[in-house]
Formats: C-alpha cells, sequence, structure tokens
C-alpha cells in the first residue's frame, strides 16, 4: 500500500495519521516511543519557538544566548538533546503568534549572539523550529522532538538544564516558573536587540536596494580593533584575530557573507525549506586568523581603515614564472577596452556576449602579462576549443621543461598543455584545465599553486562547491573571470565576485546586438499542449511537466515541420531540448524526412562525439544541416559559426540560459544575414506561459524583434517594455474596426477609467469589445470592494465582460489580426521590467481567441 520512497505523503490517497492520544504521551513518558512536534500550525502560526544548537561548541554558544536573555530579561528554557550532543533553547507563548513574528525574534536574538560570540555560526539561523515562515505545500514544517523521553532522561538528556549544564531538580516547577511571551514583547525585543534588518548587515545586497532605514548602523569604534590588523594575501586573504573585538569579528564575516534568495523562493513559493541555508558564507574561520575570499579585500580595507586600523600586508600570493609570448592578432577596440580594464586590476570579471571574443581576451591577458597562466574550464569541449584559440592567437617562444618521470617521458606534449579526462599534459607554462580533473571529492591537485595567473573561463559556475573549492586553494596573484552571463538563476553571483573580483568591464548584450551585420528575429509559435484532462497543471511538478510536453504528438510535430521547412530553405538549425529522450524523438523525425541531421548530448563518449564533430565540419560551406542537441551540452562554449536558426523545444525561464542558447548563432559568418529563434510558447499551461513571459523580456535584453512567419517581406516589431508600449498599442485601439478582446487576470480602477476613454469611442463605432478577468470571489475582501464597482462600470458602457476563474494569459486581439501578448496586465500593468510583443497574424489571434470561445458572458 505504501508507495515511498517513489512517492511523497502528502500525494497519497491513503495517508492516515494516528492520532495523539493519552496513551501515545504516556509512552514517551515511559520509554514506548519518541513523540516529535511540528510547531507550525496550519494557520503559519505557533505556540513556541525553539533554537536548536549542536557540534562540539554548542555548550559556549547557548551560554552566550542565556547571558543575552539574561540581559534582556528575555524568559528561556535551555533542554539538553536526546543525544546529549547539544541543546534546544525554548520560548513559550502565552497564545498562538504568527511564524513570521517568533522567527524575527529568534533570528535577532542570533544576530545580536553573534556579536558577542563571532564563532556562532550563520547555519544557527537554519535551526529555527519552525523553520519558515509559510507552511509548505503538501507537507507540515520541522519536526523537534519533545523533552522527558524516557530512555534519554535516565543518561540526564532531554531535560531541562541550568547555567552550569546541571538538570533542574524538578523539571516541572522550573517549567512552572518560565513566563510565557506574547506578540507585543517579542516586538520589543526585536527593537532592542537589532538595528536594521534581523539577519543583520551582509554583503549580498545591491548597493542601490541597501536603503539607509534597512542598513544596520554600524556600531563599531576605534577600540574593536588594534592599531595594526596582519593580513596576508595568498589563496585567501587571512586576517589575524589577535585584537580584534568579537562584534568586529562579526562584522568581517559578513563582508563575506549574503541572504540566499534560493530559501525565501522556497519559502514564497511554499515549498520546503530543509537543506537550504538562509545565509551563505564564503568565510572560514581558523584559531587565529579569519579567511575571506580575496574579493572581499575592498570591503575588508574599508572597514578597518574606517576605524583608524593600519593594514600590515603580507604577500604570500604565486608570482609564477616569466614566459616569452606575444599576442598574434589585432584586438578589436572593444576587446582592447575590456583587456585594459582588466589589466588596471590583478583580479576581475569580463561579462560580454557570446560572439564578443573573450578567448581572444584571454590571449591579450597572457600576452599582456607575460606569465605562466591557467585557464580553467569546466568542459571537456571547452578544453581543446581553448587550445586551438591560444595556439591560434599566441607567439610562445618557450621550451618544454624536462620531464622527471619516466612514464611521462614519451608522452606527445604541447607548449599549450592541458589537464582533461585523466591525461596530464601540462606544460607549467600555458595550460588548459578541466575543473572535475583538478578536484578528486574535494582533494584539490597541487599544481593548481604553480601558476602566476589563472583565468576562470564560464566563471558564473564558481558558486559549484567543486569550482569554488578549487579557487579556495588558487593562490595566483592574479585572477581573472570571464562570463556571458554573471548573474545566476540560484542569486549565488555574490560567490563569483568573492574569488575573482567584480566585474570590471561589462559590455551591453543589447549594443553588441546592434553592431552586428545581421538581424536579430524572434519567431513566436503558438502550441495547443496541454496537460492533459486528468490532472490540471496545478497538480503537476514541472518535471511532470515535462514528461507530458517531451511525448506530445501534435508539438514534436509543429517542431519538426518548422525546422524541415527552414531546413529546406537553406537554414542551418540547432534543435535544443532539456531531455536526453526529446532529443532522439526529434531527431526520428527529422531523419526521416531528410538528410544531415546530426544527434549529440553528454555522455556520447569521445570517440562517438569526435565522429559526429568530424562530420558536422564535413559539411561543404554553403549546406545546411541540422543539429539536434541538449541545451546543457550545446549551451555554452558550442562553436559553430553557421548555425543561424535555434527551435527551443523546451521551455526555459532564466534570462542567463537563454542569452547562452541565442549565443550561439551570433559567431559572424559569411552571408548570414539574419539570425531566427523559434521559441513554443505553451499558452494553455500556466507555469509554461509564465516562464515565455521571463524569456520574453529575455530577448528584449540580447536585441531581438518579434516575427510572424519566416518570410523575408515579413515585419519585425520590437519587443515593448511597460514603459514603450503604450502609445503603439493604444494607436492600434483607436483604430480598430470590428472586435477587441482582452484578457487580464487583473485589473486596477485608475487603468480601467484610463482605458474607458479609449474604449468610449469604439463602442460608439459599434466595436465589439470583450474584457476576459477574473471574477471577484478568490479576491480578499477590500480588493472585492474595488472590483464590484469596476464590473459595474465596465457592463453600463456596453463593454461585454466574462469572468473566468483563473486565468493567467495576457494578451488583446484587435480585428481578428493584431496580437499583443506578454506579460503585462493590460488593465492593470504591472512591474517595469515585463514586456510585451505586438504581432500581425490572424492564425495566432485565432489560437489565442479560440481557446475561450463558448464562455458565457458575465458569468
Amino acid at each position: 500500500m505504501c508507495n515511498k520512497p517513489r512517492g511523497k505523503c502528502f500525494k497519497c490517497s491513503h495517508k492516515s495519521h494516528a492520532p495523539l492520544t493519552q496513551a501515545v504521551v504516556d509512552a514517551h513518558l515511559r520509554g514506548g516511543l519518541i513523540v516529535g512536534i511540528y510547531p507550525l500550525n496550519t494557520d503559519e502560526t505557533c505556540h513556541f519557538l525553539a533554537i536548536d544548537f549542536d557540534k562540539q561548541v554548542w555548550q559556549q554558544d547557548i551560554s552566550v544566548i542565556r547571558n543575552t536573555c539574561a540581559r534582556f530579561d528575555i524568559p528561556i528554557a535551555v533542554e539538553r538533546s536526546q543525544s546529549g550532543n547539544g541543546c534546544h533553547a525554548w520560548f513559550f507563548f502565552k497564545h498562538r503568534i504568527r511564524a513570521t513574528v517568533a522567527r524575527k525574534f529568534g533570528t535577532a536574538l542570533l544576530t545580536h549572539a553573534m556579536a558577542q560570540r563571532h564563532e556562532i555560526s550563520f547555519s544557527s539561523y537554519d535551526r529555527l523550529f519552525p523553520n519558515q515562515d509559510t507552511m509548505p505545500r503538501g507537507g507540515y514544517g520541522n519536526l523537534i522532538a519533545l523533552p522527558f523521553q524516557k530512555s534519554a532522561r535516565s543518561r540526564d538528556n532531554s531535560v531541562f538544564i541550568d547555567e552550569n549544564f546541571t538538570p533542574w531538580p524538578d523539571q516541572w516547577a522550573f517549567l512552572s516558573r518560565i513566563t510565557p511571551l506574547d506578540e507585543t514583547e517579542l516586538n520589543g525585543w526585536v527593537s532592542k536587540l537589532i538595528r536594521g534588518q534581523d539577519l543583520g548587515e551582509l554583503k549580498g545586497e545591491p548597493e542601490e536596494h541597501a536603503t539607509p532605514w534597512k542598513k544596520t548602523q554600524q556600531t563599531l569604534t576605534a577600540k574593536d580593533f588594534p592599531q595594526t590588523v596582519e593580513i596576508v594575501r595568498s589563496a585567501m586573504l587571512y586576517m589575524s584575530k589577535k585584537g580584534v573585538s568579537q562584534r568586529a569579528l562579526d562584522a568581517i564575516k559578513r563582508c563575506a557573507a549574503f541572504k540566499n534568495p534560493k530559501f525565501y523562493k522556497a519559502q514564497a513559493m511554499r515549498q520546503s525549506t530543509f537543506g537550504i541555508p538562509r545565509v551563505i558564507s564564503c568565510v572560514d574561520d581558523h584559531e587565529t586568523h579569519m579567511a575571506l575570499p580575496r574579493g572581499a579585500e575592498k570591503d575588508l580595507c574599508q572597514l578597518l581603515e574606517q576605524h583608524g586600523a593600519r593594514i600590515k600586508w603580507t604577500d604570500h600570493t604565486q608570482q609564477g614564472h616569466d614566459i616569452n609570448v606575444e599576442f598574434n592578432g589585432t584586438l578589436k577596440p572593444e576587446q582592447q577596452q575590456a583587456v585594459d580594464a582588466l589589466l588596471s586590476h590583478d583580479n576581475g570579471v569580463l561579462a560580454a556576449a557570446t560572439a564578443f571574443g573573450k578567448t581572444v581576451v584571454g590571449a591579450g591577458l597572457i600576452a599582456a602579462r607575460k606569465v605562466n597562466t591557467l585557464v580553467l574550464v569546466h568542459r571537456q569541449q571547452l578544453v581543446s576549443q581553448w587550445q586551438e584559440r591560444l595556439g591560434q592567437f599566441l607567439v610562445i617562444n618557450e621550451t618544454l621543461p624536462e620531464q622527471t618521470s619516466k612514464r611521462k617521458r614519451n608522452l606527445e606534449r604541447n607548449i599549450i598543455g592541458h589537464l582533461a579526462a585523466g591525461k596530464d599534459r601540462l606544460s607549467s607554462i600555458v595550460d588548459v584545465a578541466l575543473m572535475q580533473s583538478l578536484n578528486r571529492s574535494g582533494t584539490i591537485r597541487e599544481c593548481v599553486k604553480n601558476y602566476g595567473m589563472i583565468i576562470v573561463d564560464e566563471c558564473h559556475h564558481v558558486p559549484a562547491i567543486t569550482f569554488e573549492q578549487i579557487l579556495k586553494e588558487a593562490d595566483a596573484k592574479i585572477i581573472y573571470g570571464l562570463t556571458a552571463t554573471p548573474d545566476r538563476p540560484d542569486g549565488h553571483h555574490p560567490i563569483i565576485f568573492f574569488y575573482c573580483g567584480p566585474v570590471r568591464f561589462n559590455v551591453d548584450p543589447k549594443a553588441q546586438a546592434e553592431k552586428r551585420s545581421f538581424d536579430h528575429c524572434l519567431i513566436p509559435r503558438f502550441t495547443s499542449f496541454r496537460t492533459g484532462p486528468d490532472k490540471g497543471d496545478q497538480a503537476l511538478s514541472l518535471q511532470e511537466v515535462y514528461d507530458r510536453l517531451a511525448s506530445d504528438e501534435v508539438r514534436n510535430q509543429l517542431i519538426a515541420d518548422d525546422v524541415i521547412r527552414c531546413f529546406e530553405k537553406g537554414r542551418t538549425c540547432l534543435v535544443l531540448s532539456g531531455r536526453r529522450r526529446h532529443v532522439a524523438q526529434l531527431t526520428k523525425r527529422l531523419e526521416k524526412k531528410t538528410q544531415n541531421v546530426f544527434c549529440l548530448f553528454g555522455g556520447m563518449g569521445d570517440k562517438d562525439t569526435a565522429r559526429i564533430m568530424a562530420e558536422i565540419r564535413a559539411v561543404p560551406s554553403g549546406n545546411p544541416f541540422i543539429l539536434v542537441s541538449t541545451g546543457s551540452y550545446i549551451g555554452e562554449g558550442f562553436d559553430e559559426p553557421r548555425l543561424d536558426t535555434l527551435f527551443l523545444a523546451m521551455p526555459i525561464s532564466w534570462k542567463g540560459t537563454l542569452q547562452q542558447y541565442a549565443g550561439r548563432l551570433h559567431r559572424p559568418h559569411d552571408n548570414k544575414k539574419e539570425v531566427q529563434v523559434y521559441d513554443y510558447v505553451d499558452l494553455h499551461v500556466k507555469m509554461l506561459e509564465s516562464m515565455y513571459g521571463k524569456r520574453l523580456r529575455g530577448y528584449a535584453a540580447i536585441g531581438y524583434k518579434s516575427k510572424v512567419e519566416n518570410f523575408p517581406d515579413a515585419p519585425t516589431n520590437i519587443i515593448f517594455t511597460k514603459n514603450n508600449f503604450l502609445p503603439v498599442y493604444l494607436n492600434d485601439l483607436e483604430n480598430a474596426r470590428s472586435s477587441v478582446m482582452i484578457v487580464s487576470p487583473f485589473m486596477t480602477q485608475k487603468r480601467v477609467a484610463q482605458m474607458m476613454a479609449y474604449f468610449e469611442p469604439l463602442i460608439q463605432k459599434e466595436v465589439r469589445i470583450t474584457i476576459i478577468t477574473r471574477p471577484i470571489d478568490p479576491f480578499e475582501t477590500e480588493k472585492k470592494a474595488l472590483l464590484t464597482p469596476l464590473f459595474s462600470m465596465i457592463r453600463a458602457a456596453g463593454i461585454h465582460l466574462i469572468l473566468k476563474p483563473s486565468i493567467h494569459q495576457k494578451f488583446a486581439v484587435i480585428d481578428d489580426h493584431i496580437t499583443w501578448y506578454g506579460s503585462i496586465n493590460l488593465l492593470s500593468f504591472g512591474y517595469s521590467e515585463e514586456s510585451i510583443m505586438r504581432l500581425q497574424s490572424g492564425s495566432i489571434a485565432y489560437e489565442l481567441t479560440s481557446s475561450f470561445s463558448g464562455i458565457p458572458h458575465d458569468s
């Protein structure tokens, strides 16, 4: 009957919870059971807050918490855990208190305590019960074992203890003396414990978001620091803790720590936050020194100098050895600017779109610095690409050093060496190394310490733990990062800058697109895909939706037909999916229709990959071909300038991924006049349609214009934003002749009043106007009061009003031909980053309006 672990309890139709009875409590107290409690109620309140402390230093940590509570007269009960290797700090409430308030109090208490003892880890923020503000969908929150369990109690564990870690002689009498708290008291203590945010001041927030009323007021003085602070610059910045106060050390460790957006996103989506830290720290705390990443140097120095501390530097970075190298070529003006910007510093990031020539910039840096260099990459295919490009753009007048190992003497070696796929061909002059070959289960190869300069390609992968571990050991004097997308969907991009330094040169992708010799066109293709009648898309996970999408015959045939049509017009096509099975299905369909179809994905093996790449290169110039692949394999580093048409066979949402995928088309090639991206819009599935709205913003950011069909004379339109679409949209409305349909899930009084001035002349011309929006019922009382008169005004004007629950689409269709489609609610508008496109197509208009046919008016 039980389907675990294949299924989850909350999805099980057979689940049956055992009741909590007097017998169960009795068994817990007498040793027959161990009972735990989920503190978070279904209404997201709680009766208590508990904080867990473990590891070897739990006694020191809880002592500071006790002292803080004593200072502020906060009632606390400390229970030694059942294992005896930790404790729980309990705070009991008079009545149910909102979890947000209780957790803010616990967070503030920890933040205040960290200033008294900097060794209290940021992970303590994750040891609160309850561990999130909201009830995870289908879950219960986190569980804490109840005190007084018999078998643990016999070892003086699972009982409440005093300041000397001795059990209170009468446990019930002790508990009876603990005063329960109310919400007003908690809020009052929060304001006394901290100034500013409950997590304290962290590095993660961009400076423009750190508003004055949110920033923690600095309470440090010169007395918190010695006159001279010693810092050793090596792989990390090792700052001596001698003479530095606890609160100053706490402030310093926050220079390389930031809020984890992944936690807050999961919480907002009512997902479990288990295993997701609230704060991410890149600091290592040693007994005598605190180690910060080198990218935190500016903030560390600023903090010390503001309080009058002089810094005594000791440089233990690896200087490397000089090499005789010259640049073989001419940098473009913008590439030279990038090189110059990076050369002004010993670290930094170049953020430039695909086809900018980041590899060439890397070669220029090596030629300018003239020091032995290691290039770090994360993919096997990038190793050979870097070797080839560096060989093309560098003239290295060096002799390979003698090999001391007999086994390696007969191996073929190159001045531009490599370490990858189990092969060590390092030259120690200029080398390219695969990240996975440098890090074996956390053990970093010593060779990473032999270079004076390290260049990290695709450095947005640095936050991956295996990559971060390498850079923690890399003591090269100079470290640069190259990337097209310095932002990350998980929000962990501060880690990039901690290890590679800040962005020193940024190339705007939209400006870069304008400089290219070809146009950039988005061709949206609206699909009829639905998840099926048996389960609504709300009940399916994204991966389950992807499974159904990949198996949808009609959708796959639409993609295949589009690819064949483009191929027959002489276009070289790249088809990307996120699933190998989907790649195989599409390849099979295409092979039935034409030749020159190739398939590539990770895990094929070196021989098969090399064979297919050779076959692609063998296709004569001017002859088109079709390449079907997974986005994870082709999305980064793949270099084939002939590609001019991309088909996104599976939806994505992150702008950085979109930029990487579209970048495969942006390499210059003879006779490339226009690159096209076919994007499949699954408008009937809410989560997929929402993903398209995010992609649309991404297309606008990289200079694409929308186009209905693949015809030479088809009109193109810019992808509009909230700030520039309105004049064009209103002009289309004013010129409507027969019908206007507006689908807007949300509306505001101000926006509807504005639009009525444009609707009234249309009604007088007998133009049929239909508005489709959500009914009043799901909204809160305050919103209902605003919507009721709006609906009445719309009906009174003679506009056809259709109320449809749970609609998510946002579009307008004018005269069954002009479509405005995107992420903007046309009767409320919204965030400035939202986008919308204008399309002239009767077929697209029909596809959108037909999904709302048959719905009764004023329902």
